[in-house]
Formats: structure tokens, sequence, C-alpha cells
């Protein structure tokens, strides 16, 4: 205050003028500040919502089912062929049935799912998922059980969500049944090749009318 001076408007203006240059400094500096804090907010939002979205589907893979086979066959087709060649004695083709095919694309899902948790996961659930990868690797069965706990866990404790009831009995997960590519493909064949016999049909039809009408007028030209 003993800076400003208000004994002449000369001093006055001077005095108003460093008021209000010290005042939009004090603006402009909040508002940098607070632009600054809620872009890095913005950013950490977003990188946690892609980080829940991905352990989501993780979850919703490796414990999508709760009867059936719960536990996950690493066995690869390569395997079954080596198998299958030292049988026979020979090399031989491995028939794909709907049994392998399904089993074989419930291990890609899951070993897709490893994956991500190994990326975004925690300390927890890395160490789960690596135990389940290493066994995977080596040709052993693995269970996703104890894995998908602790993601449900850990998604409900971001969510806000509390733990589960303890009166609530919830069994063993596995992973989630896959539909056959196989089946949907020979049945998309079926439906096309009964369109294209339709119009096959409809084209001999059109075919036996003109030759009707190539007859007639033969019959009254003669």
């Amino acid at each position: 205050m003993r800076s400003m001076d208000f004994s002449s408007w000369q001093g006055a203006m001077t005095t108003l003028i460093g008021l209000a240059v010290i005042t939009l400094l004090g603006v402009g500096i909040r508002i940098l500040i607070m632009q600054t804090v809620q872009q890095r907010r913005e950013r950490m939002n977003r990188q946690i919502n892609e980080r829940l979205k991905t352990l989501i589907a993780a979850y919703r893979t490796l414990g999508g089912s709760f009867t059936g086979q719960l536990t996950v066959d690493p066995t690869h087709l390569r395997d079954l062929r080596e198998r299958a060649g030292a049988e026979d004695g020979a090399p031989a083709l491995i028939s794909e049935s709907a049994g392998s095919e399904r089993s074989r694309r419930i291990r890609d899902a899951v070993e897709a799912a490893l994956a991500d948790i190994l990326l975004l996961g925690t300390e927890e659930h890395c160490r789960l998922a690596g135990q389940a990868a290493a066994d995977m690797a080596a040709g052993r069965p693995i269970h996703t059980a104890d894995l998908v706990i602790s993601l449900r866990s850990f998604i409900r404790s971001a969510l806000d969500l509390g733990p589960m009831p303890a009166d609530v009995m919830i069994p063993l997960q596995g992973p989630t049944r896959t539909q056959g590519s196989a089946a949907r493909g020979r049945g998309e064949a079926d439906r096309g090749g009964s369109k294209g016999g339709g119009g096959g049909d409809a084209g001999g039809a059109g075919f036996g009318v003109g030759l009707g009408m190539g007859r007639k007028d033969a019959d009254h030209a003669g």
C-alpha cells in the first residue's frame, strides 16, 4: 500500500494500471495451472478407462463359463500332427473336428487375454497370468479361476462397487466357450447353395417357356 499514490490523478492512474496488470497475471497463471491439471486428469481418466476396458474383456474371456470344461487345453495343431505322424509312421493330416477347433479357438483367446493382463494388470495379476502362460507354454492344462477372482475383485474396487457379499456362492469359472467357425461357414454355404439352386431352377423354367414359344411359332409358319 505504500507504493500506491492517490495524491494526483497521474499517480492514481499509474497505481490502477499496476493493479490491473498484477491481477491479470495472477488470473492467467491460475487458468494455466487449472488447464494443466485438468488435462492431466483427463489423460489419467482415459488411461484408467482403457485399462479397465481391457481387463474387463480379459475377465469375460477367462471366466465366461461356469459349467463344462473349465481348463484350457494347450495343445497346438502341430502337436496333434506330430502325434499322428509318430503313431502312423508317416506325417498325416489331422481332420479338424468341431471339438479340436473349439479348443484351439479357446486357447488362442486365452493367450490374447493373458498377454493383455501381463501388459495392464497389477502385480498379482501379472504373477498369476505369468504362471498360467508358463504352464501353457510347457503343455500343461491351466485353470483360470484364481486369476478370474483377482480380476473381479480389482474391477469391482476400481468401479467403487464394493466386495462381493460373503453369502454369495460363486462356482469356479472357466474360459468362454467360443462358437466354431467351420459350422458357421457350412451353414452360410448351404444357404448360398439353396439360393443359387433356386436361381438355376428359375433359369431352367425360363428356358422351357422360350423353347415352347419357339415351337408354336414354327407350327404357325408351317
